[in-house]
């Protein structure tokens, strides 16, 4: 990686802190044999493990289930050119315990699409990489702005 393209390489506990302050990211797992991912709401745990409820139905309660996933988190400011991006990889598993399964529903993991017969997919924190861009001082964030405006512009002409 150049170290002067504004990328600027975070630390394990700041990736730790960031992931703390979003409540959606993306699951990457394997399903049929190829990558899958799916945007889910998450609370990171008092373990620093990624907590996600879900329906048991779900059929990535079947995939995930003690196997090796990654996850993805970001928050992104489009005007000013900056924001940070977190990766963690390690093992998923089901919540099992009914005790543990109790304490999650009191933290901040409601679904938005309200799973029936719910359960919970914990993955630990065990490989934890990110970075995060500031803009540079001479970018003119109008620029990015009449770009992004003329985009949509063409986006809505099409549609």
């Amino acid at each position: 990686m150049d170290y002067h393209d504004g990328f600027r390489e975070l630390g394990d506990q700041e990736c730790l802190r960031l992931l703390a302050t979003a409540s959606i990211g993306r699951m990457i797992f394997t399903r049929h044999a190829l990558p899958a991912v799916l945007p889910v709401r998450y609370v990171l745990d008092h373990d620093s493990a990624i907590v996600v409820r879900t329906s048991k139905a779900s059929p990535v309660v079947v995939e995930v289930d003690n196997a090796v996933v990654a996850f993805e988190a970001d928050c992104f400011d489009e005007d000013a050119r900056s924001g940070w991006s977190v990766v963690v990889t390690g093992r998923a598993g089901l919540v099992r315990d009914p005790g543990e399964c109790r304490r999650l529903r009191a933290l901040d993991t409601q679904s938005w699409a309200n799973p029936a017969g719910e359960t919970y997919i914990r993955i630990a924190c065990e490989l934890v990489a990110g970075r995060s861009l500031e803009r540079p001082p001479d970018a003119e964030p109008s620029q990015t702005r009449r770009s992004r405006d003329i985009a949509h512009g063409v986006c809505d002409h099409l549609f």
